[in-house]
């Protein structure tokens, strides 16, 4: 795919309000409107930085794909021997173009549907965040995954299809939408990332309102620093496993 496709696609559409004196903020506050999803000019600079963040997705997936695969090897042959298979998740998200299959290795037992069924408990708690805190659903290996984050390493595949971005706002299942109110546009104008602004500031510990603000923060404010800084930040986030489960 050519670079020229990458720079006429993704943030594009995105508008890009003043920045903040702080590149990201430990707070930030909802448009008390909904969000406009196109404007009519923009800047040389920043249409740049667009076309070098498309350029770039590929490449440094392709990168990691080829340095990581013994891992991809390795966590698959446990994933496989601890609850069988398939060894991979696919789990339909939304895009820019509509839904998708995100990959992801499997942290959850095969009767993991059924046992959110029988529970109306965590089935309650589950359709209020869309997380459990304490999931029996996910084997010993699925959480060791978790708290490191490796069981995203197949979504560079992702990446490489053009579906995901290395960074972005996070990937949201349809029904999630709705909690997203008059901003779900301003979201579906972003290919979802491999990490982003939740994953470094936020991860499961905030509320999904919180979440929310921090995906349209991001969506808002974007320039390529913001990237390079959430790109930085993400391997010490994940080595301190922190708000991750």
């Amino acid at each position: 795919m050519s670079c020229r496709h990458h720079c006429s696609s993704g943030l594009e559409a995105i508008p890009v309000s003043t920045l903040n004196r702080e590149l990201i903020p430990r707070t930030c506050s909802l448009p008390e409107t909904s969000v406009k999803t196109r404007v009519p000019a923009r800047s040389n600079s920043l249409r740049l930085q667009l076309c070098f963040k498309r350029c770039i997705d590929p490449l440094v997936a392709s990168a990691l794909v080829f340095l990581l695969f013994p891992l991809f090897v390795v966590v698959g042959l446990l994933v496989y021997l601890e609850d069988g298979a398939p060894v991979i998740h696919r789990r339909r998200v939304v895009g820019m173009s509509g839904e998708f299959d995100a990959f992801k290795f499997r942290t959850m037992r095969r009767d993991a549907d059924s046992i959110l069924a029988s529970s109306p408990a965590l089935l309650a708690e589950y359709q209020r965040s869309f997380k459990l805190l304490n999931d029996p659903r996910v084997t010993r290996f699925g959480a060791f995954l978790r708290k490191l984050s490796l069981d995203e390493l197949p979504q560079l595949f992702n990446v490489l299809l053009g579906q995901m971005s290395l960074v972005g706002p996070r990937m949201v299942t349809a029904p999630e939408l709705a909690k997203y109110g008059p901003h779900k546009a301003i979201l579906l104008t972003s290919k979802p990332g491999l990490t982003g602004y939740w994953q470094v500031f936020g991860r499961q510990r905030v509320s999904y309102e919180e979440r929310v603000r921090m995906d349209v923060y991001y969506l808002t404010n974007w320039n390529l620093g913001m990237d390079l800084t959430i790109l930085l930040r993400t391997p010490l986030k994940v080595l301190k496993m922190e708000g991750a489960f």
